[in-house]
This record gives C-alpha cells, sequence and structure tokens, in this order.
C-alpha cells in the first residue's frame, strides 16, 4: 500500500448537493423548495424562539443575577510559589513580572498551598485566613 493509494471509505462521501441546473438534475427551477410562501424564499425561516407570535419563553421569564466581566482577572498564588520570589516586598507588578499571574490579571489573593520558608511582605495583594497565619508565623506581614 501506497500513501497515494489511500482512499476514503466506500459510501462515506457524498457529491454536493448541486441546485438550480436544469430538469436533469431533479433539481432545476425550484431547486427542491416547492412553490412560493416564506419557506421558499432566501432567508425566510422562523428566527430561533419565535413561537407563532405568543411572547416567547425567554422573554416571559424574569432576568436573574449577572455574569462578573473581572472574575476570570482575579487570581490566585500559592505560598510555595511566593516562597521562591528573589525579593522581599511583593505586589501585584511583581507577581506579573515573575510570571507568577497573568500580565491583564486586576487582583492577586495567596492561598494556603505548599510551605513558607522566608519572610515576605505582601503590599495590596490579598491573602486566606490560613495563608496570612503562615506569612505571619515565617516573619513576613500582610498590608492592604
Amino acid at each position: 500500500m501506497e500513501l497515494n493509494d489511500i482512499k476514503p471509505g466506500e459510501g462515506s462521501k457524498h457529491a454536493r448537493r448541486r441546485v438550480g441546473r436544469g430538469m436533469g438534475s431533479g433539481l432545476g427551477k425550484t431547486c427542491g423548495r416547492g412553490h412560493k410562501g416564506q419557506k421558499s424564499r432566501s432567508g425566510g425561516w422562523k428566527s430561533v424562539g419565535f413561537e407563532g407570535g405568543q411572547m416567547p419563553l425567554q422573554r416571559r421569564l424574569p432576568k436573574r443575577g449577572f455574569t462578573s466581566l473581572t472574575r476570570a482577572r482575579n487570581e490566585e498564588v500559592n505560598l510555595s510559589s511566593l516562597s521562591k520570589l528573589p525579593v522581599e516586598d511583593v505586589d501585584l507588578l511583581v507577581l506579573k513580572q515573575f510570571g507568577l499571574v497573568s500580565r491583564d490579571a486586576l487582583s492577586a489573593k495567596v492561598v494556603l498551598s505548599g510551605e513558607m520558608t522566608r519572610r515576605v511582605v505582601l503590599k495590596g495583594i490579598g491573602a486566606t485566613k490560613g495563608a496570612r497565619a503562615a506569612i505571619e508565623a515565617a516573619g513576613g506581614q500582610v498590608g492592604e
């Protein structure tokens, strides 16, 4: 067997339906759309959710909640990666420079994951209750 001998399985491929190419094709003149009416026109079909003029379900139900646009830009940093940083004063800019959070992050929070081995001072970065205790036990401080 050669690469140029490979063909798709029998019956797995179908020719594209070519409409409007004369009577002999079986799809000439009206092209399989019948005569007149909404369904025969281009773009002529009911929109999704249309219920014949009755108020559609998605408009009858009340609106509820919202989607926060900034939620995805609030990031978490764990203690073990924080303790590997070569600087002592840590703020959001430092985290971005060392690649611990993405460049478009709006805020960061330190979570208790791993161990804190050295002193760090957090500025403008949040910390969970456990992470705050671990940082302060290592001699660091969390400033808001």
